[in-house]
């Protein structure tokens, strides 16, 4: 084999994964309707954390324009506010609001994710072109071409997901969110092939966010908010391809000590586990009963099983085992104290104290008046957080995708709780049935949490009727949720 001549100017075939990306996002025809129906009730999800966030002055003071005053008329608006913004903007504020409570749809493989992220650039893009396609006499997107692009965007992080793990080079997993949000936005901008190639070219060349604002000690509130940073960085690299005709960069990944490969992931190529068709979208999970880190769900759902037994006897605790996966020990087993929301958040001896001794888990649960609580620490003190391996091998398998938790109380005369293992939450797909109706119920509440009540029951009226909803331009849907 002769050696790679780094001197060479000529300009290579581009790389065959971005290739692929621009022809699913461009050829692929999703005919599933499971598929479909998923993507509806993901978008009311996303929508009701969005809402449920504006509840939290340190969200809502991300979400207007980069300088006061820099508002768009008639351009993207943003959920829960009276924000007109350009799609950039919009896109940031967007996925700032549906991620900032951690409780949006997930994906969990070699790499996890929040796919329901991408909708920051998807609603942000959508409304602006639908509102454009209004002023002008065009043909707007409808709520059915949103949920399309949405379901392709699941399917591009995801399916990256599968077999690739960027966090173990210590990088965030918004990288795909971006990849993501790239090709599609690029696609609805009115983007070909080439263009799509390009954008998701400029995509790589970004490397990536490094992971510390995740994990300890530096965990902090930028997690709430590098989603829809990656959002926005999308909707800039799609509007350089489409409007501005930027050049690519074929061998963004592949060229020798410059490409992705080499500086980032130890120059492993990307490994895939199946083609891009609509799998992510009809296995994801929806974070429905606790706006927890995913791999805690099943864990918070034991302790509020337990909570009867033990509320009355916390002082008589000896310990608390929790088995785990291998994935929930390396991202939320935290010791010592916990300096914020986001630390708490990410802490599964904090998600399990504090419905072990309440018998709750809301989003407040993790603001500092809640956290002073000394029996919180006192209890995460006495646990004791080990893996499990029949756990992390069910979490690994293509035909399970579990994220299994265990915990049982001990006490200091010798007895202690049954053990409460549950392999899947709610939000899982094998619970689809179960949790469907909640995932509905959370929506509603969320709508009625903010918005004025004829604006509630104009939404609550538009998505009785699917078929009706889908056929709706996305400006008019999105209207019903503005301020």
């Amino acid at each position: 084999m002769s050696a790679h001549d780094i001197r060479s100017a000529k300009r290579p075939d581009p790389d065959q994964p971005m290739v692929d990306v621009a022809n699913y996002v461009v050829d692929y025809r999703i005919d599933s309707t499971g598929a479909y129906d998923t993507a509806r009730y993901m978008l009311l999800d996303s929508l009701a954390t969005a809402m449920m966030a504006m509840k939290f002055p340190e969200c809502v003071k991300h979400l207007g324009p980069v300088v006061p005053g820099a508002h768009l008329p008639g351009g993207a608006r943003v959920p829960g506010t009276s924000h007109e913004l350009d799609p950039v903007q919009a896109a940031f504020a967007i996925g700032t609001q549906i991620r900032w409570l951690d409780f949006n749809d997930t994906w969990l493989a070699a790499e996890w994710g929040h796919p329901s992220d991408n909708l920051g650039a998807i609603l942000a893009v959508a409304d602006y072109l639908g509102r454009k396609a209004e002023r002008e006499g065009g043909k707007p997107l409808t709520v059915r071409d949103v949920l399309g692009y949405a379901i392709k965007a699941h399917e591009i992080q995801g399916c990256y997901a599968l077999k690739n793990s960027f966090n173990r080079v210590g990088q965030d997993h918004v990288i795909l969110v971006r990849l993501a949000s790239t090709a599609v936005a690029t696609a609805m901008l009115g983007g070909n092939k080439e263009q799509i190639t390009t954008a998701v070219s400029h995509s790589w060349i970004d490397n990536g966010a490094l992971r510390t604002y995740r994990h300890a000690p530096n965990t902090g509130p930028r997690k709430s908010w590098a989603a829809g940073d990656a959002c926005r960085r999308a909707v800039i690299h799609a509007i350089n391809a489409v409007y501005r005709g930027v050049v690519g960069y074929p061998s963004a990944l592949s060229a020798k000590t410059w490409g992705y490969y080499d500086v980032a992931f130890k120059g492993n190529a990307f490994e895939f586990e199946r083609p891009f068709g609509s799998y992510v979208m009809e296995n994801v999970l929806f974070k429905i009963s606790f706006p927890a880190e995913f791999h805690a769900q099943t864990a918070v759902e034991c302790a509020m099983r337990l909570h009867g037994a033990v509320a009355g006897k916390l002082d008589q605790i000896e310990k608390v085992v929790i088995g785990t996966q291998e994935a929930g020990m390396r991202i939320i087993d935290k010791t010592g104290p916990l300096a914020n929301y986001a630390d708490r958040d990410h802490c599964i001896q904090y998600m399990v104290a504090v419905p072990l001794i309440f018998g709750r888990l809301t989003a407040d649960d993790y603001n500092d008046d809640v956290a002073a609580d000394p029996r919180i620490d006192a209890l995460r003190d006495r646990m004791v957080v080990g893996e499990n391996p029949q756990f992390t091998k069910d979490y690994f398998d293509p035909e399970r995708r579990y994220i299994g938790n265990s915990v049982q109380v001990f006490f200091k005369d010798g007895t202690s709780t049954e053990k409460v293992s549950i392999d899947y939450p709610i939000g899982h797909r094998k619970r689809r049935a179960e949790g469907i109706p909640m995932l509905l119920k959370k929506f509603e509440a969320a709508m009625r949490g903010h918005l004025p009540s004829h604006k509630v029951k104009a939404i609550l009226e538009a998505i009785r009727d699917p078929a009706a909803l889908d056929a709706m331009p996305i400006q008019h849907f999105l209207g019903m949720f503005t301020l």
